[in-house]
């Protein structure tokens, strides 16, 4: 792993990190449990290191200590539900401004949906899995989360049982306020399960969404996950997803960014066993003066298994997209096939793609391959289109679309693959 540099000296606290250090502070004051020792651990991390900065390798090209200029105070808690992304026959829960909604009555037996306050409460077992993505010195995004823990859902498949319909988490943020939520996914041997997440809130108003997902998938596990991040286009948005699977699992990701002034995803999938499949896939269409950062770290600590990622990036107007992507092969890994791929699109002069593409291999019998490309849209394929009569902005629309379908065409429930591309032809048609 890249090695981090030394801590620097604060001696002032920016606006956004004094906000943070108040919101811990106001935070009810924790027991001896293992869940208040958690929450501590991550206050002192955050007060310690505070926001990231451009001098830290992760966070070099989203320098949150100076994009993130302002925190809005937290929400409340007692938000009433609210409307949220629909997706066709899925089971939905929905988050407003971190408050849980109405859980679904109707799931199937062996599937449980409970609150993160209540689990916390009974002192659930499933908890013993928080933690286990335990921040690193810069990770600002999971320490507050975790230091703040209390907010979000947690997700339990038994053994053997199949899914058929989609769950939906959906969050969705009202106000100007900071949201702080947890999703636990445990997906236990030989369960299937299609999940969706998704992001969104109100267009002209400032808010923060820090969004943490841990996903366990057990030996044989089956799990399509799909995220969305819709968010409005003054926000601020921090997600972390962990990802860890055991033997002969499949998992496959596929995330949409739409929306958010400021949004950074990071991803760490983990291979805790062998002749296992890990898919990481997204689409990103930005505008105005968007910066969207996707950060994304693979790690093969066992032989056998194979990961493919392919991110495909549009960017309008002065846009700009960040792809950081690593695959780590350790000694052990042998038979290991990883392949990653950056690809994205610039519709303006003004737009910017940072793309950082890396291979770590510490075995010798692998098959691994990285790429990024970056360039405009094909001027001969847009000259063709429009001499069988398409005007240009459609003849752009037919390119895009092709552009961003192969990352698409790898979500497997058609009703929600039709759902995502409905909302990219909307990004596309808002253009003009």
């Amino acid at each position: 792993m890249t090695t981090e540099p030394q801590a620097d000296p604060r001696p002032v606290r920016t606006a956004a990190e004094q906000a943070f250090a108040a919101m811990l502070a106001a935070a009810p004051a924790d027991g001896s449990s293992r869940i208040g020792a958690l929450r501590r651990d991550a206050a002192a991390a955050f007060l310690r290191n505070g926001l990231p900065h451009r001098r830290v390798e992760a966070w070099h090209y989203t320098d949150l200590r100076a994009l993130l200029r302002a925190a809005p105070p937290r929400a409340p808690g007692d938000a009433a539900p609210a409307e949220a992304i629909a997706f066709p026959r899925a089971a939905r829960v929905t988050l407003t401004d971190g408050t849980v909604g109405p859980l679904p009555a109707d799931l199937p037996p062996g599937v449980s949906l409970l609150s993160l306050a209540d689990a916390i409460a009974a002192d659930h077992p499933l908890l013993d899995r928080l933690g286990a993505e335990a921040p690193d010195r810069y990770d600002a995004a999971l320490a507050l989360n975790t230091a703040l823990l209390g907010s979000g859902v947690v997700l339990h498949v038994a053994a053997g049982v199949t899914v058929e319909r989609p769950i939906q988490v959906a969050q969705v943020v009202t106000g100007g306020t900071s949201v702080f939520t947890r999703l636990l996914v445990v997906v236990e041997e030989g369960a299937s399960l299609s999940l969706i997440e998704s992001f969104e809130g109100p267009a002209g108003v400032p808010y923060l969404d820090d969004a943490v997902a841990d996903v366990f998938a057990g030996d044989g596990a089956v799990l399509d996950h799909v995220r969305v991040q819709a968010e409005g286009a003054a926000a601020t948005h921090l997600g972390t997803l962990g990802i860890e699977l055991g033997r002969a699992a499949r998992y496959d990701l596929f995330v949409l960014t739409l929306g958010a002034a400021l949004s950074r995803l990071t991803v760490r999938g983990r291979f805790g066993g062998p002749g296992s499949h890990m898919g990481v896939r997204g689409a990103s269409l930005l505008a105005g003066r968007c910066h969207a950062d996707v950060t994304l770290f693979v790690d093969h600590a066992v032989g056998g298994c194979d990961s493919r990622e392919l991110f495909k990036t549009v960017l309008a107007d002065a846009a700009r997209g960040v792809f950081q992507g690593k695959i780590l092969v350790r000694p052990d890994a042998q038979k290991t096939d990883g392949r990653m791929m950056s690809q994205a699109l610039l519709l303006s002069g003004d737009a910017e793609m940072d793309n950082k593409p890396e291979l770590e291999i510490f075995a010798d019998d692998v098959q691994c391959g990285h790429g990024a490309t970056v360039g405009a849209l094909d001027g001969k394929m847009l000259f063709y289109l429009m001499s069988r009569g398409l005007p240009q902005r459609e003849a752009e629309m037919v390119l895009i679309q092709a552009f961003v379908g192969e990352a698409v065409e790898h979500v497997a429930d058609p009703a929600v693959r039709e759902v995502l591309v409905a909302r990219m032809a909307a990004w596309l048609a808002a253009r003009g």
